[in-house]
C-alpha cells in the first residue's frame, strides 16, 4: 500500500470563520492508484478529495473521490486546488482534464488571499421523471413547491435533481431518511447532490438564493457548499426558467449545518457556467 503523500486541507466558499466545506488536495498523486485515492479519501471523511494525477504545462488531470466512490467532478475541491495551486507554483489560468469534461480554471490574488473561479462543462437540463418518490422522502408536496420553479434536473458536471420550497418555513423544517434517499439516488444515477432552494425575492440578476443540497455519504447528510450544483442551479435558471443572461446570483449554503458558505455565479448568454469563490487552510 502507497503512503499518503503531502495532503493539503483546505475549507472552499466559507463565509465565515467556521463555514465551508472541507476537502483533500493532493497537488502530486502519479504515485498513487485508485485503492490508494478511495482510501486516503475514507480516510480523511471530507465531502471530496481531489488528486492531480498528471500535469503538462497550465493542464492538469484531476480526480475526484468521496469517501465512497470516485465522482465526475467536484466544484469545491476544484476551488480548493485552485487556491493550493496559486499558492505553490503563482495565480494564473488552468484547465481540468476532469472525467466529467475540461474545466476552465482560474486563481488571482484578491486583497492578499486568493480567490478563484470554474466554468463548468457545457450544462443541460432535463424534464424530472417521477418526482413523486423524491418528494415523499423530503415530506414535501405540491403544495410546498414554488410554483415559478418547476422540478427539473440540471447538469454541469454531476447531474442534480432541483427542489424549489415555497416557504423559508418548510425550507428549514424538511427532513429525510438519509440511507433510503442514498439508494435513490443511486437508482437515479444522481452522482451529486439533491438540490433544494428557496428564493424569496424576485428571480432577477442580483438574486439570493438559499440552497441545501443533500449528499448522503458515510457520515455525511448535507454538503456544506457544492460548486457543481451551484454551476446546474444556473443553468437551470437559464435554460429551464429562461431568465436573460449575462446574470449573477449567490447562492448562500451550509446554515443548516453550522458552517455557512457563499457561492458565487455568473450565468452567460450560452455555455457553461461561472462559480467562484475561496479557499482558505483548515484548521484544528
Amino acid at each position: 500500500m502507497t503512503e499518503a503523500p503531502g495532503i493539503l486541507h483546505l475549507l472552499a466558499f466559507a463565509a465565515e470563520p467556521g463555514g465551508g466545506n472541507p476537502a483533500g488536495v493532493v497537488l502530486d498523486a502519479t504515485a498513487l492508484d485508485d485503492t490508494d485515492m478511495l482510501r486516503i479519501a475514507a480516510d480523511l471523511g471530507y465531502p471530496e478529495t481531489a488528486y492531480v494525477v498528471a500535469r503538462d504545462g497550465d493542464r492538469l488531470r484531476v480526480r475526484y473521490f468521496s469517501p465512497e466512490a470516485e465522482v465526475p467532478f467536484c466544484g469545491h475541491a476544484t476551488i480548493a486546488t485552485a487556491v493550493a495551486l496559486a499558492e505553490s507554483v503563482g495565480p494564473g489560468e488552468f484547465v481540468f482534464e476532469t472525467a466529467a469534461g475540461d474545466v476552465e480554471v482560474s486563481a488571482r490574488e484578491d486583497d492578499g488571499r486568493i480567490a478563484a473561479g470554474f466554468t463548468s462543462v457545457e450544462p443541460t437540463v432535463r424534464d424530472f421523471d417521477d418526482a413523486a418518490p423524491l418528494l415523499a422522502l423530503l415530506g414535501l408536496d405540491g403544495d410546498d413547491l414554488d410554483p415559478r420553479m418547476p422540478l427539473a434536473e440540471a447538469f454541469a458536471g454531476n447531474r442534480h435533481p432541483v427542489v424549489a420550497v415555497r416557504t423559508i418555513e418548510r425550507f428549514d423544517g424538511f427532513g429525510y431518511d438519509a440511507d433510503a434517499l442514498r439508494v435513490l439516488m443511486d437508482a437515479r444515477g444522481w452522482t451529486g447532490t439533491v438540490t433544494v432552494v428557496h428564493v424569496a425575492g424576485e428571480l432577477a440578476d442580483g438574486a439570493d438564493v438559499e440552497a441545501r443540497n443533500l449528499f448522503p455519504v458515510g457520515d455525511i447528510t448535507e454538503d456544506p457548499a457544492t460548486g457543481s450544483a451551484a454551476a446546474a442551479l444556473g443553468a437551470y435558471l437559464r435554460d429551464r426558467l429562461g431568465m436573460p443572461a449575462p446574470f449573477h446570483v449567490t447562492v448562500h449554503q451550509g446554515r443548516h449545518i453550522g458552517r455557512p458558505s457563499i457561492l458565487e455565479v455568473d450565468v452567460p448568454p450560452a455555455g457553461g457556467i461561472r462559480v467562484s469563490g475561496t479557499a482558505v487552510p483548515l484548521r484544528g
